[in-house]
């Protein structure tokens, strides 16, 4: 899922002084930044102090918010899931759209996420499946538990769709779910590659006419 992310958030201290939104401002602006990077470029590779740096803020504060960068990549983890939750409860929980369509909707939203980041990002969780899984157990669980989550959303939208005649009362939604986001994620990967829409186009089509559609 190529992402808008965008870390606009104001460091300077209210007139009030108020300490603890200020540490709140930093501490979102650290997240936000992380999410980006490590979005466009891995956990591994991304160095905190690049993060810091575009942040403004010294190297003490990073260790003040985050006991570690395991700690702070789990936070950026949490971030992205709950920036992502909004996404998608504004495109499946759009009822004036046949749940077939908000589905489809949410695979436009993506790409034309993909393009206006120059194919630079892709998913998030997707990227660092791919890259901590074998590294790490905790990073694995958490991953698979987001992904679990959205094959949830998909799967109850696919379960309406069968409920209105839009897919085959056969059809078994969580399979078709399970299916529908490990194909996309392929596909979200071989786009960043391609530099190419032309993978989830593939990708879509088939799952669309073949899958879902008598």
């Amino acid at each position: 899922m190529s992402e808008h992310l965008t870390s606009h958030v104001a460091l300077s201290p209210s007139r009030s002084g108020n300490r603890a939104a200020t540490r709140t401002d930093t501490r979102n602006a650290l997240v936000w930044c992380g999410t980006e990077l490590l979005t466009e470029r891995g956990f591994q590779i991304t160095g905190i102090d690049e993060v810091l740096k575009r942040v403004g803020v010294p190297k003490g504060s990073f260790y003040y918010y985050f006991k570690s960068k395991v700690h702070f990549g789990h936070a950026v983890i949490d971030n992205y899931e709950a920036y992502y939750a909004k996404k998608m409860d504004r495109i499946f929980n759009d009822y004036s759209q046949s749940p077939l369509q908000r589905l489809v909707n949410f695979t436009v939203n993506a790409k034309n996420g993909m393009v206006k980041f120059d194919f630079k990002r892709g998913c998030l969780i997707g990227n660092l499946g791919q890259e901590l899984a074998a590294l790490d157990t905790q990073f694995r669980e958490r991953l698979e538990g987001v992904l679990l989550s959205w094959e949830k959303r998909v799967a109850d939208c696919l379960a309406e769709a069968i409920d209105i005649g839009e897919i085959a009362p056969k059809q078994d939604p969580q399979a078709l779910s399970r299916f529908f986001w490990v194909g996309w994620e392929g596909a979200i990967l071989r786009s960043k590659l391609m530099r190419s829409l032309e993978p989830i186009d593939q990708f879509t089509s088939i799952f669309f006419r073949s899958v879902l559609i008598n």
